[in-house]
């Protein structure tokens, strides 16, 4: 029950009974091969298979999300002891498992950082290509490094910027969108209850939607949240407006964070409290669409 928890039926049939169609199961690289290039944990994978399955009956889709910001057991992708073909190996395994499976979605790590753009590109394009090597059509989603930041998708402060290096992702499937984050608080880390202004959500997200259609790439909105005061409600209101507007470019959303182990006072929870739903899933409603991925 620690790094990371599996939702259980309950939590899967809540969001599923307001229109939710995907999830984003959070899972630690280091649990699901406890030596680089070995084979897979099969009771780690049996409880991954045991949420696809349920979410699959619900018709839900699950995203595998490995959760470790391009990292393995302190190193990170790049270092002598984290070559970019760890990240792939792990992914040639997971999706000759899921291959035949359309429910489960591969997101290839969350928020890489601390490393070059440029090898980050080489590990997400030789994990690529080891999933469709094994045949396995599956959506992909590509983050960019930086913590895959929205805001900094075109600035050069993490290293040569994701608008340059990640032009040149390639995949033979033609079945991958790119991932990215964006949170609303003051410095745009998720980590502070009030939202800096009702339009923040536009004003960060609109230069890499302008990107992304001039270089006719698709988006997900992978991690975004806000607090339940009237400030952060209608930043919420707002961004996912834009989205729905601009539905060229964006194609779906993963909300964060929901799940039963969060503390009751987490305010970017959108689970149940004392069966009451949070403010949150108001504004998440209105905007659900039938033919996009939230």
């Amino acid at each position: 029950n620690s790094d990371y928890i599996f939702p259980d039926a309950s939590t899967i049939d809540y969001f599923s009974s307001k229109g939710m169609n995907i999830i984003r199961l959070a899972l630690l690289w280091e649990r699901l091969q406890h030596r680089l290039f070995a084979p897979l944990d099969e009771e780690e994978m049996q409880r991954i298979d045991a949420v696809v399955q349920y979410a699959g009956s619900k018709g839900m889709k699950t995203i595998i999300d490995i959760h470790n910001y391009a990292k393995y057991k302190g190193s990170v992708i790049g270092s002598p002891d984290l070559p970019p073909s760890a990240l792939a190996d792990l992914w040639g395994r997971i999706s000759a498992r899921y291959k035949d499976n359309d429910l489960a979605v591969f997101g290839l790590m969350n928020e890489p950082t601390g490393l070059p753009t440029e090898t980050w590109l080489e590990a997400a394009n030789m994990s690529i290509k080891e999933i469709r090597k094994v045949g396995a059509p599956n959506l992909i989603l590509v983050p960019g490094n930086g913590y895959s930041s929205a805001r900094d998708w075109l600035k050069n402060n993490y290293g040569t910027s994701n608008s340059k290096v990640m032009l040149d992702v390639v995949d033979p499937g033609n079945n991958s969108l790119l991932e990215v984050h964006q949170y609303f608080d003051r410095d745009f880390t998720g980590t502070h209850a009030e939202c800096q202004s009702s339009n923040i959500g536009i004003v960060t997200l609109r230069p890499f939607t302008q990107w992304a259609r001039e270089h006719g790439k698709r988006a997900f909105l992978g991690e975004f949240g806000a607090g339940s005061d009237s400030g952060c409600l209608e930043a919420l209101d707002q961004v996912l407006k834009f989205m729905n507007e601009n539905s060229d470019v964006w194609l779906g959303w993963t909300y964060w964070a929901a799940g039963p182990w969060w503390p009751k006072d987490y305010y970017t929870d959108i689970e149940p409290l004392d069966g009451k739903d949070r403010p949150q899933m108001s504004i998440l409603e209105k905007h659900i669409q039938s033919d996009v991925i939230r």
